[in-house]
């Protein structure tokens, strides 16, 4: 007699059976990992496949052969030969039964919810809720909070499920929201009625299956059928989240995330999801402005470009300098290099924030990829407030520190990570490079060999027992070197990099340098940086031009020198800006604003941080007469006879989209000396672009602090200054603040404000006195 097959599972599989359906799945998953993976609906709420487990709803109670009562799908692991039934009766019985229950003290208030149209409770109480209740009691109550300007709640709603709960204990790492009181009086809340501040708070909305968190901004806007759902992409930072816009008459009410398990799983940081409210401000340019006789006045675009052409042509050649933000897409980024090789002028750059070009660094793609970072065994990070830079990238190491990463980081302040670090040098930004050094010179005690430029500096510095151990926990499979923001905008980035590479390249670690934009990478990738004989971001300031194009540009918060900035476009010739917002300081330096449309608006492709091309299509309808902005380029182009703008549509101006290559320079800046005393300042999360800083209710938010200077208690204490005062920089007067993360001989003042806007740069020596 032959052998009959047997169904054999692998050794970290189990077979078992859902309604009749064989399953193999992982052993040690729960049976609704199960049931979804073959598509068999079980209703949750408390579960969520990101969170941890809490069995708290039992929404999701079924039936298992031999077991006597009902068990929750959720926290009940399968077993080989395991059979259970999801719509039996006793199944269906359990989750009808606790659907009234959860029913009972819920307030009839559909009508007026915002949840109403995509709510889990409504969905699942239409399948398993009665049509009568039976309860005729009391329902109770439950008195609001505030946690910001972000979220709204309506806390009588809540049915307990504590996503909200385990989301910002596990995810957002901030331990805000929890239950208080028990039984029948458990609520959930911050208990002292304080703002949420985690810089991911925004996902407890997503999260939360019923209305009793939601948008504050969206409140009462819209119902959910009246919204068309476009994909896009978000632009506030390299990562390029992927996102749904929702659009009401082509203007965008919300933004929810769009799952990518590669790029930004299915969480979206509150940057990408309210910045949408700044498309709107009152200041967005709505139709072509033209300056005549000091005075302002719209026109009509023929006119305007008219303007632009021949004010273009007055100062054509070595004497024009082109200044492109860093989100630009890489269509325009295309047609701003053809116009200003048309143009004759070399003077191209996006890199508005570096003051160090010794060794030309511009943006490449990470040598890890995303979904990587979260397995990582160790990571250095190199001048990064990585909370604010790019949240979600943040997260990840988050996550990899919660399996064992350790996580070391050098840095000019000590910035509030949301994971406890294996060790951290904090020094003053003229101190950051010898600071970095020991670093360097663990490494070539573990026998690395340093590169000849860098050989003596790291042979004169000192190290210790803790550089070691850095150096032994990076040398592992799995590392990373994290070069961040506050690195690479340094007077001295050009060391710190070739530092952290060293460092990166002894142990054996990945280097990746986060991008000074969203679209850095693509930008650099078509060209748009200086070509041969022409002058960098910083020394186009330096040595003025008579003529400035400013692309998506707002001076002075752009610009690592906003002073710098303003004076040499004061100085100028002529100023054609286009823009999508006219600011007064814009208004006091173009001569022409051409209105242009902004990333949501348009269609784009923007490079992320691993080098992947996302392009979308524009999703939003730009205000009044503004257009894409390579519509605009190409209708300049053409009237000033350039070529390679002969092309009819965006397919044709993709078609001919090249890469241009660059290459950094192996050279290193001079370094500064007799600094004692020097400004530490940094992008604030929600001020980093134009659009972030009109949207009202990010700017509302704690995160986004008053502008003020920031020293340390010692500091304070030698220059006789105390907390609340005022402090004296120069001809600016700023509130004092005492603050312990700053480390001796630097003060902490954020850039991109309207009363900082005009201070020296980051790094520079600076006095205080008191005001």
């Amino acid at each position: 007699m032959s052998a009959q097959p047997v169904a054999h599972a692998a050794p970290d599989l189990v077979n078992i059976e859902i309604d009749g359906v064989p399953v193999q799945v992982a052993k040690g998953s729960m049976i609704i990992q199960a049931a979804d993976a073959v598509g068999i609906p079980i209703p949750r709420f408390c579960y969520h496949r990101k969170l941890p487990i809490a069995a708290n709803c039992r929404m999701c109670l079924v039936e298992i052969e031999k077991m006597p009562k009902p068990a929750p799908a959720c926290a009940t692991p399968v077993g080989e030969g395991m059979k259970v039934f999801t719509r039996s009766d006793k199944a269906l019985k359990s989750q009808r039964n606790v659907m009234e229950f959860l029913l009972i003290n819920h307030p009839l208030d559909c009508p007026i919810c915002d949840q109403g149209g995509e709510c889990e409770l409504q969905d699942v109480s239409l399948g398993y809720g009665r049509s009568v209740s039976r309860y005729v009691e009391r329902k109770r109550t439950v008195a609001d909070e505030n946690i910001g300007p972000l979220i709204a709640t309506e806390m009588t709603r809540c049915i307990q499920c504590t996503r909200c709960v385990r989301f910002t204990s596990e995810i957002a790492g901030t331990y805000e929201l929890g239950g208080m009181s028990r039984g029948e009086t458990l609520e959930i809340g911050t208990y002292i009625g304080k703002t949420i501040e985690s810089e991911l708070s925004g996902n407890i909305i997503d999260v939360c299956p019923v209305g009793a968190l939601t948008n504050k901004p969206f409140q009462f806007q819209a119902r959910a059928w009246e919204l068309i759902a476009r994909p896009s992409i978000g632009y506030h930072d390299a990562l390029g989240s992927n996102l749904w816009m929702h659009t009401r008459r082509g203007e965008v009410l919300r933004n929810v995330p769009r799952d990518n398990e590669t790029i930004n799983e299915c969480w979206l940081s509150d940057r990408d999801r309210y910045s949408h409210q700044g498309l709107y401000a009152a200041d967005r340019v709505k139709s072509p402005m033209v300056k005549r006789n000091g005075q302002w006045s719209a026109t009509t675009w023929d006119d305007a470009l008219s303007v632009a052409r021949e004010a273009l042509k007055s100062v054509a050649g070595a004497d024009l300098g082109v200044l492109v933000h860093g989100a630009t897409s890489n269509e325009e980024g295309e047609l701003i290099v053809r116009l200003a090789r048309g143009l004759g002028s070399a003077h191209v750059d996006h890199r508005l924030r570096q003051l160090d070009f010794a060794d030309n660094a511009f943006a490449k793609p990470f040598a890890s990829t995303i979904a990587s970072f979260d397995k990582v065994t160790s990571a250095l990070l190199v001048g990064s407030d990585l909370r604010h830079e790019v949240p979600l990238l943040n997260h990840r190491i988050r996550q990899a520190v919660k399996k064992g990463a350790k996580v070391y980081a050098v840095n000019p302040a000590h910035f509030h990570f949301n994971y406890p670090l294996a060790g951290e040098a904090v020094a003053a930004p003229h101190a950051l490079v010898d600071e970095l050094l020991m670093l360097a010179r663990a490494a070539t005690d573990n026998g690395a060999t340093a590169p000849e430029a860098l050989a003596a500096a790291i042979g004169a510095a000192q190290t210790s027992d803790a550089h070691c151990d850095a150096i032994k926990a990076l040398s592992s499979d799995g590392a990373v070197v994290i070069f961040g923001h506050a690195a690479a905008t340094h007077p001295e980035a050009s060391w710190l990099r070739a530092i952290a590479r060293f460092i990166a390249q002894a142990s054996g670690a990945a280097f990746n340098e986060l991008p000074l934009g969203a679209n850095a990478i693509g930008l650099s990738s078509v060209g748009v940086l200086p070509t041969a004989g022409g002058l960098d971001a910083r020394a186009m300031l330096a040595q003025p031009r008579k003529g400035y194009i400013l692309y998506n540009v707002e001076p002075p918060h752009d610009f690592a020198d906003g002073a710098l900035a303003l004076q040499a476009m004061h100085s100028a010739q002529t100023v054609v800006a286009f823009a999508a917002y006219a600011s007064d300081a814009l208004k006091d330096s173009a001569d022409v604003i051409l209105p242009i449309a902004l990333t949501p608006e348009i269609d784009a492709t923007l490079v992320n941080v691993e080098g992947t091309a996302q392009a979308v299509a524009a999703g939003a309808k730009a205000p009044g007469d503004a257009r894409p902005g390579w519509k605009v380029l190409r209708a300049l182009g053409g009237m000033l006879g350039v070529a390679g703008f002969e092309f009819d549509d965006l397919a044709g101006l993709r078609d001919g989209v090249t890469e241009r290559p660059t290459e950094w320079r192996a050279q290193l800046a001079t370094r500064a000396s007799g600094v004692t005393f020097s400004r530490l300042a940094t992008m604030p999360i929600y001020r980093i672009d134009a659009v972030l800083r009109r949207a009202a209710a990010l700017n509302a938010h704690p995160l986004n602090r008053p502008a003020a200077v920031r020293i340390n208690a010692d500091e304070a204490g030698k220059l006789g200054l105390d907390e609340g005062g005022h402090v004296r920089v120069g001809d600016t007067v700023l509130p004092l603040a005492i603050d312990d993360a700053m480390p001796a001989g630097a003060a902490w003042i954020e850039a991109a404000l309207p009363e900082t806007a005009m201070l020296p740069p980051y790094g520079a020596a600076i006095t205080l006195s008191k005001a």
